[in-house]
């Protein structure tokens, strides 16, 4: 068991994206089965379409993007939960004048990520 501090916890700049950043919230040497992660998209940002391995599941804290899951393009915000299928391609672009910003918690195992 752990307890921290959101403030106490370094974010790193995600390699292949434009403005988004991560903060490892609980990492899978702290968990057995989920990891948590906070990312944040700055105005104008976007992770490019890729895969991953795993699933996720997202919460939507702040802002508001375009999401592409598959084929299926949505408007997310505050509020709304995602779920991404491990393997369905996916991107963010950050559509609003402040940081888009949500949890994303994944099983522990291998993620791989692939950019297409």
């Amino acid at each position: 068991m752990s307890v921290k501090h959101i403030q106490n916890i370094p974010t790193e700049p995600v390699p292949n994206t434009t403005g988004v950043t991560k903060a490892v919230l609980i990492s899978a040497e702290e968990a057995p089965n989920f990891a948590m992660r906070k990312f944040s998209i700055a105005p104008g940002g976007s992770m490019p379409l890729h895969t991953n391995k795993v699933e996720h599941e997202q919460y939507i804290l702040r802002g508001k993007a375009r999401v592409q899951l598959g084929e299926e393009v949505l408007e997310v915000t505050v509020g709304n939960i995602v779920f991404i299928p491990a393997y369905l391609p996916h991107c963010y672009t950050n559509i609003a004048d402040e940081p888009f910003e949500f949890l994303c918690l994944i099983p522990t195992g291998e993620d791989v990520t692939t950019f297409l």
